[in-house]
């Protein structure tokens, strides 16, 4: 009998190698990207700890001695007005917003996704179409309408607006999370005798929750950042953050260390609600991804 001769098996390593490299790349790249992105925050963090001399020196001094001045006179200590009504003022407008976008949305994106209705895609083209539309061509007549009902200076205006501004995008993001919900869920509940405010609060909601807490970000955000409309439609009572923000700009005098300590302490409710809902936001943006 004759042996039969077993041949080695060779594996290539190359490509194996390629994907390594090619990773190893893309790592980089994102590192460099955001530490681009990252530098510009650091240099105002830093910025806001130095004197207004410091501060305002051409080039910029690294190794300045560091102040808390900047912080002291944003918050009203060298006899300047409080932030607090307006950081309050700027909450109030974007979490009542908020709220009003999801609970508008929610039952739009259900109607749109899950039993859709007859061309729900010229549907959703006419929710960003709004979105098209310039904020300054809207400004005149939405000024006039708060002047002649009396509603200047009233943040509930904001509340309204901000809803309005908020609820195409929010139509259009949530839309694509629900159509990921099995159906079979929703005909079980209905078969139980479940109606549809039941179906949406607790079938829909929780399997869609991290879309939804995506979706309440950016919502939040656009409406927390939002100057435009707050400063010509607000005067006193009203006022927001970023208008209040906008005060310590004068064309007399150093204020660039004080601009860059308020301007850390107004993004910081950003910046803590993104940390708190990052898990969800990643799930949330990568929903209704992968098909």
């Amino acid at each position: 009998m004759s042996a039969t001769a077993v041949r080695p098996v060779v594996t290539d390593t190359k490509p194996a190698r390629t994907r390594r490299k090619a990773g190893a790349g893309l790592g980089l790249v994102a590192w460099l990207v955001g530490i681009v992105f990252f530098l510009p925050i650091a240099w105002m963090a830093l910025t806001s700890f130095h004197s207004e001399a410091d501060a305002a020196t051409n080039p910029p001094s690294f190794a300045a001695s560091l102040t808390l001045d900047g912080y002291r006179e944003f918050f009203g200590a060298g006899g300047g007005a409080s932030p607090w009504p307006a950081l309050i003022n700027s909450a109030v407008a974007s979490i009542a917003s908020t709220l009003f976008v999801l609970v508008l949305a929610l039952p739009a994106a259900y109607a749109l996704s899950i039993r859709p209705v007859k061309k729900w895609t010229d549907v959703l083209f006419f929710f960003l179409s709004t979105k098209m539309l310039p904020v300054v061509a809207g400004l005149l007549p939405i000024y006039l309408f708060a002047k002649n009902t009396d509603m200047l200076d009233n943040i509930w205006l904001l509340v309204i607006l901000y809803t309005s501004m908020n609820l195409p995008i929010a139509v259009w993001m949530m839309q694509s999370f629900l159509a990921e919900v099995p159906v079979a869920i929703i005909e079980a509940a209905r078969v139980d005798g479940a109606r549809l405010p039941t179906v949406l609060t607790r079938v829909v909601a929780p399997i869609a929750l991290p879309g939804i807490a995506a979706t309440s970000l950016i919502c939040f955000i656009f409406s927390w950042n939002e100057l435009l409309f707050a400063r010509v439609l607000t005067g006193v009572v009203a006022e927001t953050a970023p208008v209040f923000l906008t005060g310590f700009i004068t064309s007399q005098g150093l204020f660039l260390a004080k601009v860059c300590a308020a301007s850390l302490v107004i993004s910081l409710p950003v910046l803590a609600a993104g940390f708190a809902a990052q898990d969800k936001l990643v799930q949330g943006l990568s929903l209704g991804a992968v098909k």
